[in-house]
């Protein structure tokens, strides 16, 4: 029994000691995962944001989701960036991760489905967001401004947006099932781990 305080010591760095990059989390499977959700849900408000997502309920519903699993993504990166996951041992990191990204799957499928619901095709009305950056945008002399703000980019934007989102909720997925191996021990347990070859 005296061996546990020092164990759980061991398990978490010094109060004082700061914290240290972790270079070997970039290069796993939910390191590199998460720096891609961080990229694409970077990519998925910021196309919303240049919409009217505030004229319709679903893309505000998109924005919601993909903004706040965004910031949630950069603070869970940080941590383990920054091994501060280890400072907090008594938290079960990994069952934590399966949780977030499990939610975030399922909160960007309902976020998606609800996006490609809402989307007209046909309609042009809803064409004027984003003029000013449309006007800085010139076609080849031609003395008109052509870019997010005319009906056609709004399309596209809205398009884009969708795509990113899936593709978002995509490793958002594929994070799950690495955290939920993580959370298991990689597929391993203690009978298995603890059995010797006698022959």
């Amino acid at each position: 029994m005296a061996g546990l305080p020092g164990a759980a010591r061991a398990r978490s760095a010094s109060p004082g000691s700061p914290p240290a990059l972790d270079g070997s989390f970039l290069l796993s499977p939910l390191g590199g995962l998460m720096g891609a959700q961080a990229v694409l849900g970077l990519l998925v408000w910021s196309l919303i944001a240049a919409t009217t997502y505030h004229l319709h309920a679903a893309y505000g519903w998109v924005m919601f989701v993909s903004l706040f699993f965004w910031i949630l993504t950069l603070l869970f990166f940080v941590t383990y960036l920054l091994q501060l996951h280890q400072k907090f041992y008594m938290v079960p990191w990994p069952l934590v991760l399966m949780i977030y990204n499990a939610v975030a799957t399922v909160l960007y499928i309902t976020a998606f489905v609800t996006c490609a619901a809402a989307v007209q095709p046909t309609s042009w009305r809803q064409w004027d967001y984003n003029r000013r950056a449309a006007a800085s945008v010139s076609t080849g002399g031609q003395g008109r401004a052509q870019g997010w703000g005319s009906p056609r980019g709004h399309t596209w934007c809205v398009l884009l947006f969708q795509f990113f989102a899936c593709v978002t909720m995509i490793t958002y997925g594929v994070s799950t099932f690495f955290s939920f191996r993580a959370w298991k021990g990689l597929g391993s347990n203690a009978a298995t781990s603890q059995v010797t070859d006698h022959a």
